[in-house]
């Protein structure tokens, strides 16, 4: 697997299935796990380990809360680590945005907006952390960027309103 995929919750599998789609079309091997830093720490070492043996090359961590996940699994490993946090808890998900961007120096988080637009965007910085030696996959990402351009320019034509004074 080139990718790890680690959400701390199976609650915080509902911001995933689009950013799964990105990295099934590209096609990136992926492995997707529901682990906790806290209640489940024995096993979600055993899940980084097995990753690390296997040469994985980028995990992704997907939590809310408090959200120690991500720096827990950098400070475990030297490949890097991209944090989604999830928009839940007392704050608005503000806690995990806070616990994840402010790792301190020496054990570097990635960090993402919010769920699922996050989640997706993790993704992609995933896969374009792998296509600096991967040609074929650098070719899907510009692929990838094109097609946005054309639904973009589609969705202009069929929504422009133009709107003149009279003279």
């Amino acid at each position: 697997m080139k990718i790890l995929i680690v959400v701390g919750s199976k609650s915080d599998l509902n911001i995933t299935s689009k950013g799964l789609e990105r990295l099934r079309d590209l096609p990136i091997a992926h492995s997707l796990r529901v682990a906790s830093a806290h209640r489940s720490a024995e096993f979600l070492n055993q899940i980084i380990a097995e990753f690390i043996d296997q040469q994985g090359q980028v995990i992704i961590c997907v939590a809310g809360k408090a959200a120690h996940l991500a720096g827990v699994v950098a400070a475990k490993v030297t490949v890097p680590v991209i944090a989604v946090p999830v928009n839940s808890g007392d704050v608005g998900g503000l806690d995990a945005l806070l616990a994840m961007a402010q790792m301190p120096s020496g054990i570097p988080v990635a960090t993402m907006g919010f769920g699922k637009h996050g989640f997706i965007n993790a993704c992609l910085l995933a896969s374009q952390i792998l296509a600096l030696q991967d040609k074929v996959l650098r070719q899907k990402l510009v692929g990838y960027r094109q097609t946005l351009d054309v639904e973009t320019k589609t969705a202009d034509r069929q929504c422009r309103v133009d709107f003149a004074i009279p003279q």
